[in-house]
């Protein structure tokens, strides 16, 4: 332990034995994502703001008062701090007269999933293009202005020294730039993703002229902000090639839930949860749970595929190609409390990321409550993923690139085999590492870095 942390250990003890209270410290968190909003965007500071108050944080959370989520979770809202302060402001949102051409496609563009380029329809590509080159960074963009005159007086009102963005959508870090100019403040750029080089960066059908201003306005925040952090060691990486700000790797994780026990499903399930996109489509997949079907006896009166969220229609398509639509249970998308049951009860469980360069840096949120599960995990990815070191230093799954067909339905089989004697388990080691607590207490110690 550092000098400064003992002083600081030490001053707390005698404030304690002095009948003072410790310094409470003020911290405005400026998020879009909150309950009632579902999927995996809002878990992180949703954990974050629960845990701050046990290390001295009073959290302040700046939402949209009218956000239009593309996905519900009521049961959420339960789980907000009594100790949140929550601030609204209203915000002005383009997808609402986009959806006046085509609802459809506008709910799939704002929700993330973009159709492959031979099944997008021209009103579908004229949005991307829209999307792409009139709201840069993204359609959040009119926030900005009033978000920025009315936090201004907020901050300096309730005194508040940190301010932390949470991107995506990127444009509330131009919030954060804002007030750091304005004010001077401590402020911390959270990334979630990446910004120029997340895998559907590309597929906003971007003129040279917007993919300038991005990579313009990323390295403007980058470099302006006070500290970032980040979710995955290769974004850590990237990001070092641009600016000389103080960077901490924060990962996601996992809470503990009160879930009840309950009994794995008797069939031999694979379950995949969370948006399943065009481009995340695992035709080694599919082609080794074809041959799997028509070879191993007994696997097609057993096996059942489980898809929870929301699925790409060329995912559907692509099952339905390899004759495995009637092995199909499409749940759609459930609260965040059953989405964890499941994980708990299936057989195994199913982690897909685009095979792209750019995606090694992506760690799924979802992986962490996966681990904790119990139940072993079958990732497909890109080679060389940040995920992939994670499932082999935890124990909790195997890996496999897009090229490794031969070895993912070898080890299908030995998950099968397992399966019919009752004996299907898996063994994880260094899973306290990954709790929302532990990574709370790695976030108050970047905050507190001089």
């Amino acid at each position: 332990m550092n000098q400064r942390k003992k002083r600081l250990i030490n001053t707390i003890e005698k404030e304690i034995l002095n009948g003072k209270p410790a310094e409470i410290k003020k911290i405005l968190i400026i998020t879009y994502y909150w309950p009632p909003a579902g999927g995996p965007g809002v878990q992180r500071w949703l954990k974050f703001v629960k845990y701050l108050p046990d290390f001295g944080f009073e959290p302040h959370v700046y939402i949209p008062e009218n956000p239009t989520y593309q996905i519900i979770d009521e049961k959420l809202i339960a789980e907000v701090s009594s100790k949140a302060i929550i601030i609204k402001k209203k915000i002005r949102e383009p997808y609402s007269w986009a959806s006046f051409f085509s609802k459809k496609d506008t709910q799939k563009i704002s929700s993330g999933i973009i159709p492959s380029k031979k099944k997008q329809s021209l009103v579908a590509k004229f949005l991307l293009w829209i999307r792409g080159n009139l709201f840069i960074p993204d359609a959040r963009i009119f926030w900005l202005k009033p978000s920025v005159e009315f936090l201004k007086n907020y901050i300096q009102e309730h005194q508040i020294e940190t301010i932390i963005t949470s991107g995506p959508p990127h444009s509330l870090h131009l919030i954060g730039l804002e007030l750091k100019e304005q004010l001077n403040v401590k402020w911390i750029a959270d990334f979630r993703d990446p910004w120029t080089t997340i895998g559907y960066h590309k597929e906003l059908m971007l003129t040279v002229k917007s993919e300038n201003k991005h990579k313009i306005l990323e390295k403007k925040v980058l470099c302006s902000a006070t500290k970032i952090s980040v979710t995955s060691p290769s974004t850590k990486i990237d990001f070092e090639k641009i600016t000389n700000r103080p960077i901490a790797v924060i990962t996601n994780g996992y809470d503990v839930e009160d879930v009840s026990k309950t009994l794995l499903d008797e069939k031999f399930t694979l379950a995949h949860i969370g948006s399943f996109l065009s481009e995340r489509n695992p035709r080694i997949l599919w082609k080794a749970l074809k041959e799997l079907v028509k070879e191993e006896p007994g696997f097609e009166s057993d096996f059942r595929l489980k898809l929870i969220g929301k699925i790409s229609q060329d995912v559907l398509d692509s099952i339905a190609e390899f004759k495995l639509s009637k092995y199909v249970d499409n749940l759609g998308y459930v609260s965040h409390q059953e989405a964890i049951m499941h994980q708990r009860k299936s057989q195994a469980l199913l982690l897909i990321e685009i095979d792209s360069e750019e995606t090694r840096c992506i760690i799924p949120g979802k992986l962490f409550e996966y681990m904790v599960s119990e139940r072993p995990i079958i990732a497909i990815g890109p080679k060389a993923s940040d995920f992939e070191m994670i499932l082999k230093e935890s124990n909790t799954g195997t890996f496999f690139g897009y090229d490794e067909k031969k070895r993912l339905k070898k080890t299908i089989l030995a998950h099968y085999s397992l399966y019919k004697q009752s004996n299907l388990k898996v063994y994880p080691v260094g899973l306290q590492n990954y709790t929302r607590k532990n990574l709370t207490q790695q976030l108050v110690n970047f905050i507190n870095e001089t």
